[in-house]
């Protein structure tokens, strides 16, 4: 069956993203994602005219696939704070999200990419913007106390990203166990909940 415009970028992009995660951003070539569907060189060029170009497309194709994924758990019918414990735990290294090895990546190659490093920092503001909005909604409803929510999101998530270079790229420094308790504990304490309450919070 022949593919539209449309699938085919989009079988092009989840190729890439997987390859990019297997081989890193330096070392993928355009051949290693035209080999991983069967198609020729010249096909993903015809979508995407250099590699760099490529790949700025990846990392915005797997960003809006977790920005879409937050939006859904942020937007469940229960309370903020069950909202915002589900989201951090779903992103958490120790979660269900997949891809750190390819955000990793992406940070990295964004030092020397500036289209890339726009991609990276879109997802950055919009994920903390989401989880700034969720605990604007709990303070609001008296479900928590956090007299600063963009400095709690902003916090938050450099805890998270901090434990997923530990968990991703030095297995055995923190164990998954431990790197839990930590988020659950910061979580709380940015809330100004007792842990005990924040667990149960999940039930």
């Amino acid at each position: 069956m022949r593919l539209s415009v449309a699938e085919r970028r989009e079988e092009l992009l989840r190729a890439a993203v997987e390859q990019i995660e297997a081989r890193g951003v330096a070392a993928v070539r355009i051949a290693d994602v035209a080999s991983a569907l069967g198609v020729s060189n010249a096909l993903v060029l015809y979508h995407f005219a250099t590699k760099e170009k490529l790949v700025a497309a990846a990392f915005t194709h797997a960003a809006e696939g977790d920005l879409g994924r937050l939006g859904r758990i942020l937007g469940r019918r229960t309370t903020a704070l069950r909202r915002l414990r589900a989201a951090v735990r779903w992103y958490a290294p120790t979660g269900q999200a997949k891809g750190w090895r390819l955000w990793i990546e992406g940070w990295a190659a964004s030092l020397r990419e500036p289209a890339l490093q726009e991609v990276t920092r879109d997802l950055d503001r919009r994920w903390k913007a989401a989880i700034t909005e969720v605990i604007a909604e709990g303070v609001a409803a008296g479900e928590f106390h956090c007299p600063d929510p963009t400095g709690t999101a902003l916090r938050l998530t450099a805890l998270l990203d901090g434990l997923a270079v530990q968990l991703t790229s030095y297995p055995g420094a923190v164990s998954r166990a431990r790197a839990q308790e930590w988020v659950d504990e910061t979580l709380a304490r940015e809330l100004g909940l007792e842990r005990e309450a924040l667990t149960a919070s999940a039930r």
